[in-house]
């Protein structure tokens, strides 16, 4: 059973309570891809849930049926203010793909007394690593606003989901990417614009593991094994039959990996 919540008067936040007999004493928090929406985490999520993890899957400021984000406020800070509210005085197991895996890294590496534990499904360091990434996502944003949201889904949804995957799970990819908003998405580019991770790695002081699909052409399998090798302890696990969209493609899979690993949290 789902719920739906608005936290702080604007952001938009799909709850997925654990239905277990036992609960776990770990809540989740799952942060979508810069092409997604809370709907994009709900497979993931009720099969959590129904494991005994209480789940949470927010619309990102600007996304779905969250309100715009605010001047000057970006999605780390967003988020902090979230987990806050969402489970005040209780840190949180951060699970983002891809966008919203780089915004949970960085909220460890800012604020740690909110993160009890990573997963990173699809992700990168940030597209600040060189300046040719990071002007061609800066470039998706006037792209995104002369095109369209439907006619950019159309061209690049097929490229996130692996070769064999079910098409109504590409379809899923598409509709939620033709729903994306200018300013959500271009707050979410200018950010990763901006971001390079790589360094400060090293600095991420919470268990960590690693997630990609075999598949994935878009962030890759290589810059995933490099961030499961600098993030200290951290485990990499590549998905079959998965590609960018590893936790839509793969949701069975991925959960029981997530379940394996907060299993050897204390």
């Amino acid at each position: 059973m789902t719920t739906t919540v608005t936290v702080l008067d604007r952001v938009h936040v799909v709850a997925h309570p654990s239905s277990h007999e036992i609960r776990s004493r770990h809540s989740v928090v799952l942060l979508h891809g810069i092409g997604g929406s809370a709907t994009s985490c709900g497979p993931l999520a009720a099969r959590l849930a129904a494991a005994g993890l209480d789940c949470w899957c927010p619309d990102a400021p600007g996304y779905g049926r969250s309100a715009d984000p605010r001047p000057g406020i970006g999605p780390v800070e967003e988020m902090a203010e979230l987990i806050e509210a969402l489970v005040p005085g209780q840190p949180v197991v951060l699970l983002g793909t891809s966008w919203g895996g780089v915004i949970a890294m960085d909220l460890a590496l800012r604020r740690p007394d909110l993160v009890t534990a990573l997963v990173i499904a699809d992700s990168t360091r940030g597209s600040g690593v060189t300046a040719e990434r990071s002007a061609g996502m800066l470039a998706r944003i006037p792209d995104l606003v002369d095109r369209g949201a439907a006619d950019v889904a159309a061209d690049r949804a097929g490229a996130l989901t692996a070769p064999d995957c079910d098409p109504a799970v590409t379809a899923e990819v598409r509709a939620t990417m033709a729903g994306i908003r200018e300013p959500g998405f271009a707050a979410a580019a200018r950010y990763m614009a901006a971001t390079d991770l790589g360094p400060d790695l090293v600095r991420l002081a919470r268990p960590a593991l690693v997630l990609v699909g075999a598949h994935d052409t878009v962030t890759g399998v290589d810059e995933s094994r490099l961030l499961a090798d600098e993030i200290p302890g951290a485990e990499l696990r590549i998905v079959p039959d998965a590609g960018h969209a590893a936790i839509q493609e793969q949701p069975d899979v991925i959960a029981d990996h997530v379940l394996s690993f907060v299993g050897t949290l204390p």
